[in-house]
This record gives C-alpha cells, structure tokens and sequence, in this order.
C-alpha cells in the first residue's frame, strides 16, 4: 500500500479551503503522504496559509503524479487581483513569462520555456474543466479570461499533463471558480468594492448557500476604468451562476452558465522614443475592441463505489469578438487625422468573430489490485466540434469615434466559416511498483479535421479569392510516461516525457492572398516536453520545487520570401525549420518564525524566491529575405534567440503578517529578450522589431481583516512608476511598443453576511 499525500490542515486565524468541482468531506492532515484519489472534494492544500501548493496525486477523475504542476489559492494572494494582475498571482510560479501590455486585466497573455504568450495560445486554457478559448485547434486565443475575484483556484499543469487535456505544448491553465460548497449555511451574500488610480472603480457581488441536497452560487462584477493611458477607458461586466444537487449518495448535477461583456479602447503602439518621452500618450482615439461570451455547461459526477467513479461534461461557447479602428499599412508614422478633403477622420477598418462551439468529456477513474497492491487507471473520451465565422471589411467602417460596426457598402472583404471537429481518447495510469515509486504510462488519441471556406478578400482589381474548402484531416497517438519516487513522506523526485503537438491554424490558411501564398503540404508542428525534479515540503515551514526542463518544437511555421518567374516577389508560409529550449525552473517559500519557533502563533514572516532559467534557440530554420536592392538573401537562424523568450525570470518577495494585519512586498525581474527571430537589437523605426529591455516592477499590498466577515485591502503596483513594455505588436492592437501601466493604487473593503 502506497504512502498517502499530505493533507494539511490549519486552524490559525482565518481557515482556508480550495474547494473542487464536487465537494466531499476528507480527513485532517496526519503528516503523511494520503495517495487516494480524492473524487468531487473539499482540498485543503498542502501548505496551508500559503498561496502556491502542490497537486494531490488523483483529484476527481485525473492523475497529477509525476507531473510539474501548482495550485494556487486565490483566497491567499496579496496583490491585485481585481484587475487581474498575474504579475503577483502567479509569482511562486517559476517560469511563467506574461504580456502586461494590458492594464486592465482583459486580455491575459502567459507563456513558459520559450512559447508565444500570445492570449495564452500555447496552452490549454479552461474553466472548471472544460474550454473557454476560441477554438482550442483552429483560433486557440483565449478571448475570455475570468474576473480572478471569482476564481477559487489556479491549476497550472506542464508536459505530461498534455495526455490528459490536449496536446498543447504548454501545458494546461484551468481556473476553477468559486461554487458555493464551502459555505456552511443556507444563504451567504459576499460584496467587495474596490475604487483606485485612474478612476478605477470595481464592484464584486455573490450569494451562495448550502443544503444537505445542494449548494449554489452566483456572482455579478461591474468594473470601468479611464486606463492608464489616454484613449484606454474599458468596461466588464460579467456574472456567473452555477447550482448542484445531490439527487443520491451516487450522482450529483452540476449546472453552470456564465456570461461577460467587455468594451476597451486600445491606444496603439508607441516608437521606443515616444515611449520614454511620455508613456501615456497616445495616436489612436478611434479604436475599439468588444467582446461577449457566454458559456455553459451540464457537470454530471457519478461514484460507483468508494473505488469508481465517472465525470461527464457537457458544454457549450457562444462568443462574439469585434474590433473598430484606423490601422494604416505605415504603422506609427501615419496619424489618425482629420482628411483635408472631406473633413472627416478616414474610414476605420472593421472585424468580426463569432464562435459558436460545442463539446463533450466523459472521464472515469478506477482503483484495482495487481499482486495485492492498489493501481488506478484513468480514461476518458472527448467530442468537440466548433464553427468559426470570420468577417473583415478593411476600410469600409464608418468615420467616427465611438464604437461603430457598421459598414458603409454592407459588403465584407473577408467572409470566412471554419470548422473544427476533435475526437480524442486518452488513458494513463498509476503503477506502483513500491511504496515509494510510482510509475505513469499515459497514451491519447486525437483525431482532427478542420475546414477552412469562403472569401478571402479582393484582389486589386476587386475579383474576389475565393477560399477553395481547405479541409485537413489527421489522426496520430501521442505518448508519455512520468515517474515519481518519495524521498521521504512529503518530499519526492518526479520526472516525465511526453509528446505535444501544435496543429496548423486558421490564420496559417488565410495570410493575405495579394502578398502571401500557402504551401500546400504545410505539416503540423510537433515535438516533446521532459522533466526532472525535486519537490516537497519540511513541516510547515519549508515549501520547494526545483527541476531541469527541455522543449524540443519542431516544424515550426514562419514566412519565408521567394520570387516567381516573372521576377515578382511574394511571402511563402510554410514549415520552417525546428527550436529547443532548456533551462531550470525552482521556487523555494521559507518561513523562519515556525522554522525556529513552535510558540509564536501571532505572528509570521514567509519568504519566496522563483527563478528561471530558460535557453530558447532556433536549430536548422532557413530563412529568405529580400534586400533593398529586391536581391533574395538567404540566412540560417541556427543559435539565434527565440523571440519572446527572456533567459532570467526571477520574482521574489516578502509577507509579514501579525495576527490579522498583513503586508506583501513582491519584486520581478524578467530579462531582455526579441521581438523577433533574427534577433533585431536597434528598434525599427515602426518600432514593431527590437531588444525588449529587461525590466525590474515593485508592488506592495497590505490586509487587514477586522474579523472572518470583514477585510480591507490596499496595494500600490509598480512602486518606483518604472517605465516599460513586454511586447512589440506588428498590427492590432499596436502597432509598436506596447507600455505596461505606471505606478497604480487601489484600495478595497469586502464583507460576508
């Protein structure tokens, strides 16, 4: 019989519970490792007050033994959660790289060892279990991120936990919100209202109960800001409910519907020049960005017996995405002006998403006796099908100000459908060869077809192109096996290997077709992830995870010139060449006051360093350009830098606490890094290419809880106001430099009735 995963239990001063999906009562912390599956419960994290814990081996009906992963509790954070600032939410997360071009917590961009943070597109992105991006296969962007005040906890799950959700090369991001399972009486109504800098003003309203048959809950956030910048005013609104019922001891239904708008002007980019002349200006006062989504889902947990069980998910996306503003081919150089002819601003081009998708995950999870010793074995299906509609009319919006989708002919250039349909079947399982050493063979199966048709645009002489129906169809299997071997009753060495996969996308079937041709036999990327590490914990003072990491990422898609007989030139997409990264990731949480004191139970001081080291490089990958002198010039980008990839990332910090009052000092450090491939150190003049300098932030939050009902919080982000940026966009919502916020504040005041 294996050791047990520890179970901690804390009763100091407020008690802190991460609830599951399906909640059951599990047994208090004896110090010793408690290896069962902990099916639909309530999970009371390894490290008690603490905000970054480690996953139980089994939860529900998955496996995390063996795998890099951490859970963090979003109850523990303090930082700034109401604009979703992941800066200090995923600061115990080694490695994780975030685009903060976004003040306003909107758009969430992460990424890690060397992957595009691209709206987090490289990984799986979920809620509650199932999907909230576009279009996991086809559009992977995740449009939608949930208000982080409604969120329990953060599951950030890398390699091999690609077998059980997907293939993506990064790794899953599931957020789990808050459900109502752990209040204890019938009706609880929970407010937070927050104002700050810039005219900041959030209001955070639930109710939820609890019966013997059911829980509920349900929340609705209103949040508007000026931005920090001049023409960055947004506003969210967004509410969630979810209802289960216990019909018997066996089976329980989940309902669930969420549904949020949001409205954000986007102020563009800025040269490196403008930037450190005044961050906050800006040439675009004509742009908008829009976007509602809406999902639902059925959640069906059935337990056989107390070794079986079996979750089904049913759900749904409807989501719209439209985009208005004045983008000229010149970028920077040409500004939003008032046309001397007609004495009206130019026309705006206009853009319009509609996601309408639908799926369905059945997993099961089972113990079994091999030679007297208990195995489990974890399976599951997957169905999905989504439908993306594409419109685009370049030029053709209208010449005002204010968020506008109307066109001026009613013709779109670009009228698209895609569609994705995805069968997978996957299954791993927990041999335990010992007590000590656990082995987890994991396989998946994915079947893929996507099916791109429609208008692509006109050509100069206005005849449409006509997007012949594109359809690619494959199926292959991907493998991994993990390992874990238990050092001591909370601490082991874990390692694993698994293949990932990155399909060929939609936008990889649709580059513009007066510039750019598509190769035909264009081939999915593929590659692998491994790990080995070290983690655990000593008592309740002494929190660490350490590893090495490779990424091997090959048939990566690029843009290539070539030239046609007629000696015109044109881009040519196709598979480019192949990229590895490699590094170290360690986080290590040390609290000196019960390291050499048992006594002080008022008082606590908890210390944190995580750190990455990640080398990300090209191999083979040609590349041709065209001169200006329109000579084809070829170049190899072996060694070169991948872009978007900084080799240090370091973030540490400090909370001391005293009985209820408590104050957080956080620093990051993240190292320069490019912009692009060919590893441009001088800006272009566009400002779209360059070094992106290496950047140092400070913020401070305090709390104070006048009793388990009541709190107030203040912080102050980015204390020393540093000026800088972590992206440079090519096109939307740029072009150029994109600024992160200056020095910021907020204050808010929260109550349970």
């Amino acid at each position: 019989m294996a050791k047990r995963i520890s179970i901690l239990v804390l009763s100091i001063g407020l008690h802190v519970t991460i609830t599951a999906q399906d909640n059951t009562n599990i047994q208090k912390d004896t110090t010793k490792p408690v290896h069962k599956y902990l099916p639909d419960v309530t999970v009371v994290g390894r490290y008690s007050k603490s905000d970054i814990q480690q996953m139980p081996e089994i939860v529900g009906t998955s496996i995390y033994a063996g795998k890099k992963n951490a859970l963090i509790v979003l109850d523990n954070v303090h930082g700034n959660v109401v604009t979703n600032n992941m800066r200090q939410v995923v600061a115990k997360v080694p490695g994780i790289h975030i685009w903060e071009s976004d003040g306003s917590g909107i758009q969430i961009g992460l990424a890690a060892r060397g992957l595009s943070p691209n709206r987090s597109w490289e990984f799986n992105v979920r809620q509650n279990g199932y999907d909230i991006s576009a279009d996991p296969f086809g559009y992977p962007e995740a449009y939608y991120n949930p208000q982080l005040q409604a969120v329990q906890r953060i599951e950030i799950v890398r390699g091999q936990g690609a077998l059980q959700y997907g293939p993506q090369f990064g790794g899953l991001v599931n957020y789990i919100l808050r459900n109502g399972s752990e209040i204890r009486k019938k009706f609880e109504f929970e407010t937070q209202q927050t104002v700050g800098s810039n005219g900041l003003f959030n209001s955070y309203n639930a109710i939820g109960g609890k019966t013997e048959k059911m829980h509920y809950y349900g929340f609705f956030d209103h949040r508007n800001a000026d931005g920090y910048r001049n023409n960055s005013s947004y506003f969210t609104n967004s509410g969630f409910g979810t209802f289960t019922y216990n019909i018997n001891k066996k089976l329980k239904i989940t309902t669930e519907l969420m549904r949020s708008h949001i409205r954000s002007q986007q102020p563009g980019g800025l040269t490196d020049a403008q930037l450190q002349q005044d961050v906050k200006q800006s040439f675009r006062s004509r742009n908008w960005f829009d976007i509602t989504w809406t999902t639902a889902a059925i959640i069906a947990n059935y337990e056989f017996n107390e070794h079986a069980r079996m979750n089904v998910k049913v759900f749904g996306i409807f989501g719209n995405r439209n985009s208005v503003g004045y983008l000229p081919a010149g970028g920077i150089s040409i500004g939003d002006t008032i046309n001397h002819s007609t004495h009206q601003y130019n026309a705006r081009n206009v853009n319009a998403d509609k996601y309408r998708n639908a799926g369905m995950e059945a997993r099961f999870i089972s113990d079994y006796q091999v030679f007297h010793t208990k195995q489990t074995v974890s399976a599951g299906i997957r169905l999905y099908k989504g439908t993306t509609y594409r419109y685009a009319a370049d030029g053709k919006g209208t010449t005002g100000t204010g968020y506008d989708m109307r066109l001026t002919d009613d013709t779109w250039a670009r009228d698209i459908d895609f569609k994705t349909t995805n069968l997978a079947a996957f299954a791993e399982n927990i041999f335990r060869v010992s007590k000590k050493f656990l082995v987890i063979p994991g396989i998946r199966y994915e079947y893929i077809t996507g099916n791109a048709g429609g208008r692509n645009g006109f050509t100069a002489t206005g005849t449409p192109v006509i997007l012949q129906d594109q359809k690619k169809s494959r199926g292959f299997f991907l493998a991994g096996i993990g390992a874990e071997y238990h050092t001591g009753s909370l601490t082991e060495i874990y390692a694993n290997i698994t293949q990932a996969f990155r399909p060929v996308q939609f936008a990889d079937l649709t580059a513009p077709p007066t510039t750019d041709v598509i190769d035909q036999e264009l081939q999915d990327a593929r590659g692998y992830n491994a790990d080995l590490g070290y983690r655990g914990k000593i008592k309740s003072w002494l929190f660490f995870d350490a590893g090495i990491f490779f990424l091997q990422y090959n048939n990566r898609i690029g843009t290539i010139v070539q030239q046609r007989t007629d000696g015109s030139f044109y881009n040519y997409r196709t598979n480019v060449g192949n990229s590895s990264s490699k590094g170290f990731e360690g986080m290590i949480e040390f609290s000196p006051v019960k390291a050499f004191s048992s006594t002080i139970n008022k008082a606590d001081l908890s210390v944190f360093v995580s750190y990455c080291y990640t080398d990300a490089k090209y191999g083979n990958l040609k590349v041709i350009t065209k001169n200006s002198n329109n000579q084809l010039t070829e170049t190899n980008l072996k060694n070169k830098k991948v872009e978007n990839a900084p080799e240090n990332i370091i973030r540490t910090g400090m909370t001391v606490s005293y009985k209820t009052v408590s104050l957080t000092g956080q620093l990051s450090y993240v190292d320069d890094s490019f912009a692009d491939a060919n590893n441009t150190i001088i800006p272009t003049a566009n400002a779209q290419n360059g070094l992106i300098p290496a950047y140092s932030v400070v913020d401070l939050t305090a709390v104070y809880k006048f009793s388990a009902k009541l709190n107030i919080r203040a912080g102050i982000n980015n204390v020393s106001n540093s000026t800088y940026f972590t992206r440079r966009a090519g096109g939307y919502p740029g072009p150029g430099a994109l600024p992160a916020d200056g020095r910021t504040f907020f204050i808010s005041i929260g109550a349970k009735l």
